[in-house]
């Protein structure tokens, strides 16, 4: 219970203002006048200013709250090494127990886990979240159990009472973790990239490890294993060995006695992108798609065309001497012996044996698509002929033998039943006009097939007339080859009767003979969306078997994968952490890194209170270590000290809540009144007595 005074004038505040000046007035006359009763007037106006102010005493009757301690239990990843989880139990218990033992106390426990994606800690997220559900007068002191290793530091909100810290970690704690720096998203193939690498170890390590295994795998290839320094900074070189998405591993083995293997591995996806696709275009005569050839090679940017066109064969005879034929001589012997390893690409659009180019360097043009080149022929009438290409020392890596039969008909290029389920080939019919019911691609028609017979291990995507093949691929030794078996694919660039996707069908053509990732007929991938994967798999066979995924943890998981389209299998899965994941079918292997391979939790491992020493410190608070014992907890009072050895403090804040409230008046209106009547009387007796002596 409680009491104030409080006024509830009877008349405005003006009123009582000229009220007060003339009662002030009337004293300073009667002092003036030397009136022996000129205190007992001012008495007299006194009590009637209080009788207008109207004096009460206000009382309220209060409950008093609760303080409140608020624990901040830090529940992480990095939370779950080692005995840690053992420690933030009994610190709980511990705190819990103590704030049962002070008067008129409450705990708040809150846990904060790891925040979303790859945030880390929000330590402070977690306590201003904590701080806004209480009132602020009733916080007595707020407890932080973590190791210290918060990512949100800016985010600390202002404290009402003293903040504490209790450390989880040993004294003993040391980690070791692979460090990769300077690792840029895209690199162009053929130039080598200069990754950072560093091996460092944290708390109590080892002494004298000068070196440490490390291994380094390309999409989940083999790993190859190193020797490096601990603690130095390594340049390392790499060239990627192919266009797409290149992902690369290095990895340390796990020792005993640090606090995590996490940290050992580190993934790095490099897109590898072609500076300049590097194209030789052998023309044998001039015709129709010949310019065809050259606008769509030349329209791409990235693209380095070399033409080679036999514009006079040697057997035309037409007297125009030969100094006149040419500014320059062609570098054939150059480009076909000599420089041919440089190209990506080399086209022989409707070529035929002159004596122009020599067999020994078509023998040379084979050994380079079984090194690994690629050839690409779109054939004419020539190719059934004496003259044909086929019959040359590229007849053993051409995917088609001519029979000598050229068929000069309309029809429409149909996709065949395999070519629906291999990547070049794949939807073309979608990229056409919508055809009529029941009448195939709605594309326009060309009118020449020269009739071939399939190699071995050849695969037919396109078919002609009578379904016999139009484009054929192969792959010999490293290389790859394919044939066109028509000169008339230029009809759809000119749109004949609505034309055709001629221009998507070579850029997926060449980039399969690139060996592109995204365009081979055997795939396993995955595309990743924050923490679900998207795994693909390409085939052309009718089934796929399922695809075994192991995480971080090394936990398989089985999935199967359903058909979606021909040839392609998928499913959806929600990883259940970030880091690296491999998958396999037993065939086709593949890596994903979801966010980092090493999460920012496992970045630093090593408990420490640095970071929160100069918040902690602002506070008066306090820092212990679990590992020392059992905290007590104690009342202090505000601005004194709030932590010592062993000790931690808490301030009492009072508060309380008002019950019910009462108003009754100091003394009655009238009884103001009488007192002032009767003052103004004694003031006249006195005065009267005065004036008679």
């Amino acid at each position: 219970m409680t009491g104030t005074i409080v006024l509830d004038p009877l008349l405005p505040l003006l009123a009582i203002y000229v009220v007060a000046t003339m009662v002030v007035s009337g004293i300073a006359l009667a002092i003036w006048r030397r009136l022996p009763g000129w205190w007992l007037r001012g008495l007299a106006g006194l009590a009637l200013l209080a009788a207008l102010l109207n004096p009460a005493v206000q009382s309220e009757e209060r409950e008093a709250l609760s303080d409140i301690v608020v624990l901040v239990v830090d529940q992480s990843a990095s939370q779950r090494l080692s005995d840690r989880p053992a420690q933030t139990q009994t610190a709980i218990a511990n705190v819990r127990a103590e704030v049962a033992r002070l008067d008129n106390t409450e705990l708040r426990v809150v846990t904060v886990g790891d925040g979303e994606g790859d945030g880390g800690t929000l330590l402070m997220t977690g306590l201003s979240e904590a701080l806004a559900e209480e009132p602020q007068g009733r916080i007595a002191g707020t407890i932080l159990l973590t190791d210290g290793r918060l990512h949100d530091l800016e985010r600390t909100p202002a404290l009402p009472a003293p903040l504490h810290a209790l450390l989880t970690g040993q004294p003993d704690d040391w980690d070791r973790r692979l460090v990769v720096s300077n690792a840029p998203a895209f690199a162009i193939l053929g130039e080598p990239v200069t990754l950072t690498l560093r091996i460092e170890d944290q708390g109590a390590a080892p002494a004298g490890v000068p070196t440490v295994p490390l291994t380094i795998s390309i999409d989940g290839a083999e790993p190859l294993p190193f020797d490096v320094p601990v603690g130095q900074d390594i340049e390392l070189p790499v060239d990627l060995p192919h266009g797409g998405m290149n992902v690369l591993q290095f990895a340390t083995p796990a020792v005993d006695g640090e606090l995590t293997a996490r940290n050992n591995a580190a993934v790095v996806q490099i897109n590898g992108v072609r500076d300049r696709l590097r194209v030789l275009l052998v023309s044998g005569e001039p015709h129709a798609g010949e310019r065809t050839w050259r606008n769509l090679l030349k329209a791409d940017a990235a693209v380095d065309l070399v033409h080679f066109t036999i514009l006079r064969p040697p057997e035309k005879q037409d007297g125009v001497p030969v100094d006149e034929l040419s500014l320059i001589a062609f570098p054939t012997r150059e480009l076909f012996m000599e420089k041919i390893e440089d190209f990506d690409l080399i086209i022989f659009d409707r070529y035929r044996r002159r004596g122009i180019l020599p067999s020994l360097y078509l023998e040379n043009i084979a050994n380079y698509v079984r090194n690994g080149g690629a050839v690409l022929v779109s054939s004419g009438p020539e190719y059934g002929g004496a003259e044909s290409i086929y019959r040359s020392p590229l007849e053993s890596v051409l995917p088609g033998a001519p029979t000598a039969r050229v068929f000069e008909e309309g029809y429409v290029p149909q996709v065949s039943d395999l070519g629906e389920r291999h990547p070049v080939t794949e939807g073309l019919e979608a990229m056409s006009p919508a055809p009529a019911e029941g009448e195939g691609p709605g594309w326009g028609r060309w009118f020449r097939l020269v009739d071939t017979t399939v190699a071995d291990g050849a695969e037919v995507l396109m078919t002609g007339l009578d379904d016999r093949p139009l484009l054929t691929l192969n792959r010999v030794g490293e290389g790859r080859v394919a044939l066109i078996a028509s000169d008339q694919s230029w009809l759809w660039d000119r749109g004949y009767e609505g034309g055709g996707p001629q221009a998507e069908l070579l850029r997926r053509l060449a980039h399969w003979m690139m060996k592109e990732p995204e365009l081979e007929e055997e795939a396993l991938w995955v595309e990743p969306t924050g923490q679900t994967m998207r795994i693909i798999r390409r085939t052309l066979e009718e089934t796929t078997p399922d695809v075994t995924v192991t995480g971080p943890d090394g936990t398989e998981t089985v999935l199967t994968l359903d058909e979606v389209s021909p040839g392609r299998f998928e499913t959806l899965w929600d990883a259940p952490d970030v880091g690296l994941y491999r998958l396999t079918d037993g065939t086709l292997d593949s890596v994903i890194a979801l966010g980092p391979a090493a999460p920012k939790e496992f970045e630093q491992t090593i408990a420490t209170g640095d970071l929160l020493n100069p918040v902690i410190d602002r506070t008066r608070g306090g820092m212990t270590n679990i590992a020392d014992g059992a905290i007590d907890l104690r009342s202090v009072r505000e601005g004194r000290p709030a932590a010592g050895r062993g000790w931690m403090g808490i301030t009492p804040r009072g508060a309380y809540r008002t019950a019910a409230i009462s108003v009754r008046p100091v003394l009655p209106a009238w009884t103001f009144l009488l007192i002032a009547a009767l003052l103004t009387v004694a003031a006249w007796l006195r005065e009267g007595r005065g004036s008679r002596r």
